[in-house]
């Protein structure tokens, strides 16, 4: 497997500057919405300090997966967290807070994802900054909004996806409700943000003035879901019918969906049920002809699919229906995705190192900037690590 070490590695890398280098970005978020923003604008070159509880951290240093540590911090917190410098404060402290005031002074960018409410009381809300830097880009993110009747409730992953709807369209008809299995409104609401950001700092420099910009978890999701959302909008209200067998999408009619094979599994796109019966020699496929069934009658169409399908491997299925250009792929497991040629050729796998030699393979920026590919090998920072840096560069007199 292929690992990318460091910018350098990148043809061309020496002469080629990162579209955000220069952007000063200070990081009062924790978990995951807030720091997946925060990395993505040090991705893309901004210098992102994480402003952390002295003694404690970021609360995301202790939220395991799978009780994965290393060098004293969760994985997930690693993951989500490199690139950054850290900068460890008691806001209650005088000294401290008038630091971070002089920070916020020389910032670009303020990121937080308190519950409305918790920044006021820090007197770091939006109006309170704007007061200290006129010409900041104030990105929040809460779980529901600052109001309503959901507004102070817990904005935790988990919670969002069952309060979106997002999971009555997973699983089988008889199954309960199924969240997917990651963090999506947490990353989702993460890319939102940079986008909101992004165009802020656009009219910025067009205009000089400075911007807030306000995401939700829940209105993240809805956006996940805008297409279904639409659909449900304008049938009259139906709720979305799951099937009955192999379900993949409400919406959409046999064969799409995962089908076991004797060896494995195999997936299926949208396509001509008939001329899939062709192509898998099924004659009781072929019968459907008229599209209009391949909804009405999705479950008993995909019954006889699967009956059929389970009689032969993976690899001869798709070698029938691959240079036929019907829609068909291989259901991978992270096993063998790694191993795959064409996850080789992506190059995604990044090693990251901390000050120490403590190194971390994780997975790198996925977008690319005239070809080159966004890497860094600096790790996640240990509480505090870059405080004396900072004060050097950023508070002392002369700046």
């Amino acid at each position: 497997m292929t690992v990318e070490r460091e910018d350098g590695k990148n043809k061309g890398a020496a002469a080629f500057r990162k579209p955000l280098e220069g952007l000063l970005v200070l990081d009062f978020s924790q978990f995951l919405s807030g720091p997946s923003a925060s990395l993505r604008l040090a991705d893309l070159g901004a210098r992102v300090i994480k402003i952390e509880r002295r003694g404690s951290g970021d609360i995301c240093r202790t939220l395991y997966i799978s009780n994965l540590e290393l060098d004293g911090d969760s994985t997930l917190f690693h993951s989500i967290n490199r690139s950054k410098e850290s900068f460890a404060v008691d806001l209650k402290n005088g000294e401290d807070r008038m630091e971070v005031e002089r920070l916020i002074m020389k910032a670009d960018v303020l990121i937080q994802n308190f519950r409305p409410g918790v920044m006021q009381r820090l007197g770091l809300d939006y109006e309170s900054v704007a007061r200290m830097n006129a010409g900041i880009v104030y990105g929040e993110i809460t779980g529901y909004g600052t109001e309503g009747p959901w507004a102070r409730k817990p904005g935790q992953d988990l919670l969002v996806q069952s309060l979106s709807g997002i999971a009555w369209l997973n699983g089988d008809r008889a199954q309960p409700p199924m969240p997917l299995g990651l963090a999506a409104a947490d990353m989702s609401a993460g890319a939102h943000l940079v986008q909101g950001i992004l165009s802020a700092l656009v009219r910025k420099g067009m205009t000089g003035r400075g911007s807030r910009v306000e995401v939700s978890l829940l209105e993240s999701l809805l956006d996940f879901q805008a297409i279904e959302l639409t659909t449900h909008l304008n049938d009259g209200g139906r709720e979305p019918r799951r099937g009955e067998l192999l379900h993949a999408y409400p919406y959409m009619a046999a064969p799409y969906g995962i089908y076991p094979t004797k060896d494995g599994f195999i997936a299926l796109a949208q396509g001509s049920v008939s001329e899939l019966g062709e192509l898998l020699q099924c004659e009781s496929l072929q019968r459907y002809a008229d599209p209009s069934s391949w909804m009405d009658e999705r479950d008993a169409i995909k019954a006889i699919l699967a009956a059929h399908l389970a009689e032969r491997s993976t690899l001869s299925w798709l070698s029938l229906l691959e240079p036929a250009g019907y829609p068909c792929s291989d259901v991978l497991d992270w096993n063998r995705l790694v191993r795959h040629e064409a996850f080789r050729t992506l190059r995604m796998p990044q090693v990251v190192m901390r000050g120490n030699g403590t190194s971390l393979t994780t997975t790198r920026c996925p977008i690319r900037i005239d070809g080159r590919l966004l890497t860094s090998a600096k790790a996640s920072p240990r509480i505090g690590e870059h405080n004396s840096t900072i004060r050097g560069e950023l508070l002392c007199e002369r700046n």
